[in-house]
C-alpha cells in the first residue's frame, strides 16, 4: 500500500484523485508544525504540500520512506530540492495550474496601482471625498515591460495588448521570433528597464534571479516607473526598492510577494502610492483545485507506474 500525506488543507478534489486507486492510502491534514510533521513523515511514501509547509533538509532526512514530493503550485523555494535529490526523492510541481489566476492578479494589482483604487477606497470609507487628490494614470498608450515570458508572463502580455499598451519583453530562454509572433517586442533587460512605464516581473526564484532587480537596475529605469512583482520574493532587492520610492525614482509598487513571508511591518508599507497583497496570485478556488488535482495525478501515476511528469530535479 502506497501512503500519501497531503498537508496545508489541499483541495478535496486531490483526495478524490487518490480515492480512485485501491493501492493508495491518502491522508489529509492542515499545515503541520515542523516537529509534528517530523513525527509522521517516516510513514509516508509521498507528500504533497502548498506554500505554508517548509520541507527543509532535516525534514527530508527523516522521511525514510519518501520517494516523491509534490508541490501544489509552481514555486519550490519552500522545498530543499538539493537535499531531496541527494536522497533520490523526485520533486514534482504543477507548472500550469495557477497561470491564469496569477496573470489576472498581476493585472488587478497593476490597475489598482495605476488608478489608486486602495487609497480611494480607504479615503471614501473614512468619510472623505478626495477626487482631486487621487488622480491616476491610464494604461492605454503606455509601455509595459514584461521580465520573464513564461506561462504567466505570456498571459499578462496577451491581456495587456488588449489594453492598447505597447508590450516589450525580456527573457534569455525565449527565442525572439516566438516573442514577436505574439505582437510583443523583444528587448534586452537593460533596454526594457530604460523604456518602460510599467514593469512586471515573472521569473522563478533561483541563484541567477535573486536580486535580479537591484539598485543598478532600478537606476536604469525611467524616473516615475511603476513596478509590479507577483512572482517571487527575493527577485527584487527590497532595500534598493525602498530607497527608489523615497527618492521618487519609482513612482509606486505593486507587490504580492516578499523576501520574508509574512513580512510583518515592512518599511515599504509607508509608501501610500503602492499596493500590497499577501501572496494571493494563486489564491482562487479554480487555481487551487487545478494545481492540487494536477500534482496528485502525477504523484499517483509515479507511485503506481514509475512514470515521472513535471519533475524539477533529476536523480542520477
Amino acid at each position: 500500500m502506497h501512503k500519501v500525506l497531503l498537508t496545508d488543507n489541499i483541495a478535496q478534489e486531490a483526495l478524490d484523485v487518490f480515492a480512485e486507486h485501491a493501492d493508495i492510502e491518502a491522508t489529509a491534514t492542515g499545515t503541520l508544525e515542523a516537529k509534528e510533521l517530523a513525527k509522521v513523515l517516516p510513514d509516508f511514501h509521498a507528500i504533497i504540500i502548498r506554500s505554508p509547509t517548509k520541507l527543509t533538509a532535516d525534514l527530508i532526512e527523516v522521511g525514510a520512506s519518501l520517494k516523491f514530493i509534490g508541490r501544489a503550485g509552481v514555486g519550490v523555494d519552500n522545498i530543499d530540492v538539493e537535499a531531496a535529490s541527494k536522497r533520490a526523492i523526485i520533486v514534482m510541481n504543477s507548472p500550469g495550474g495557477n497561470t491564469v489566476s496569477t496573470a489576472e492578479h498581476t493585472i488587478a494589482v497593476m490597475m489598482a496601482l495605476a488608478r489608486r483604487v486602495p487609497q480611494a477606497d480607504r479615503s471614501l470609507r473614512a468619510g472623505r471625498w478626495e477626487r482631486g487628490d487621487l488622480k491616476g494614470v491610464e494604461l492605454s498608450g503606455k509601455t509595459l515591460g514584461v521580465v520573464g515570458l513564461g506561462r504567466v508572463g505570456r498571459e499578462v502580455a496577451r491581456r495587456m495588448l488588449a489594453f492598447n499598451m505597447r508590450v516589450i519583453a525580456s527573457d534569455p530562454f525565449i527565442r525572439r521570433e516566438v516573442v514577436e509572433a505574439m505582437g510583443v517586442e523583444f528587448r534586452e533587460l537593460d533596454v526594457l528597464l530604460e523604456n518602460s512605464d510599467f514593469i512586471t516581473i515573472h521569473v522563478p526564484l533561483g541563484s541567477d534571479t535573486r536580486g535580479l532587480i537591484g539598485a543598478d537596475e532600478i537606476a536604469r529605469m525611467r524616473k516615475g516607473t511603476f513596478l509590479v512583482n507577483c512572482s517571487r520574493g527575493g527577485v527584487v532587492d527590497e532595500k534598493a526598492l525602498k530607497e527608489a520610492l523615497d527618492s521618487g525614482q519609482v513612482a509606486g509598487v505593486g507587490m504580492d510577494v516578499f523576501e520574508t513571508e509574512p513580512p510583518g511591518k515592512h518599511p515599504l508599507f509607508k509608501h501610500e502610492r503602492s499596493v500590497f497583497t499577501p501572496h494571493l496570485g494563486a489564491a482562487t478556488r479554480e487555481a487551487q483545485i487545478r494545481v492540487a488535482v494536477d500534482v496528485s495525478k502525477n504523484v499517483a501515476n509515479a507511485l503506481l507506474t514509475g512514470e515521472i511528469r513535471d519533475a524539477v530535479n533529476t536523480i542520477a
